[in-house]
């Protein structure tokens, strides 16, 4: 079977905290000079610019999978991505009524800009999304999952916003088919006795367009198309 590398937690210039030049177009663009054949778009808490991100990365010969990184209850970051850009939306509403009704402060935290696949600004959004939701880290593969998507914890080796800095261990009952780490984890942290056989993939978690990577990872699937991607994911990588 053919094999496609991947990248599956960036960030566009929707997230207060990534840089104004995420573009949906730009962001394609770059993964396309990467190397990149897979990618994927999370926001935190939004799905505003996925269906920008999808269109370009289309036009540069990518497939794109429409995502969100959620952040819990409990502060843990999650990745969480859909096979369309239906199922996308219909998750983000979802996750939207379960925010705090915060307006974002743009002059601390940045701007929210939602924009077209041209890159064209379409608006700005005034809720902050840059907090933690009231969906807990055990609810949140469910929710995921209700939706046609599936969701794991994201950069679990971090000091912050991880699962085991905030809940100290792996707990299967979470219904994570796998984790995400950072390309710099620790070689050993999956000798934990809680890690063991938990199957990881690494994300760039790119906030700014020069920390995209070369392609370095790849997934072996009978078709490029967004459901074989989960599904292979779903299957611990396999």
């Amino acid at each position: 079977m053919p094999k496609f590398s991947f990248d599956l937690h960036m960030h566009s210039c929707l997230s207060p905290c990534g840089g104004e030049d995420n573009t949906p177009n730009n962001l394609a663009g770059m993964c396309a000079l990467a190397g990149l054949d897979i990618v994927a778009l999370t926001d935190h808490n939004a799905v505003g610019n996925c269906g920008a991100f999808c269109r370009a990365a289309e036009r540069y010969g990518l497939l794109a999978l429409p995502g969100m990184e959620l952040t819990s209850a409990e502060e843990v970051h999650i990745v969480c991505l859909f096979p369309g850009l239906a199922e996308a939306e219909r998750f983000g509403a979802l996750v939207r009524d379960r925010l705090p009704p915060i307006k974002n402060k743009r002059d601390i935290y940045g701007p929210q800009i939602l924009m077209d696949e041209d890159d064209n600004v379409l608006g700005e959004e005034d809720l902050f999304y840059a907090g933690a939701t009231t969906v807990s880290a055990y609810e949140a593969a469910a929710l995921a999952a209700a939706c046609g998507g599936l969701a794991y914890p994201a950069h679990i080796d971090r000091p912050s916003f991880s699962l085991l800095a905030n809940l100290g261990l792996w707990d299967p009952d979470m219904g994570f088919p796998l984790a995400e780490a950072s390309r710099n984890c620790p070689t050993d942290l999956f000798d934990r006795p809680d890690l063991k056989g938990v199957p990881h993939v690494t994300a760039c978690d790119a906030h700014y367009l020069d920390q995209i990577p070369d392609a370095h990872q790849y997934m072996e699937l009978p078709e490029r198309t967004p459901q074989a991607a989960l599904d292979w994911l779903r299957r611990g990588c396999r």
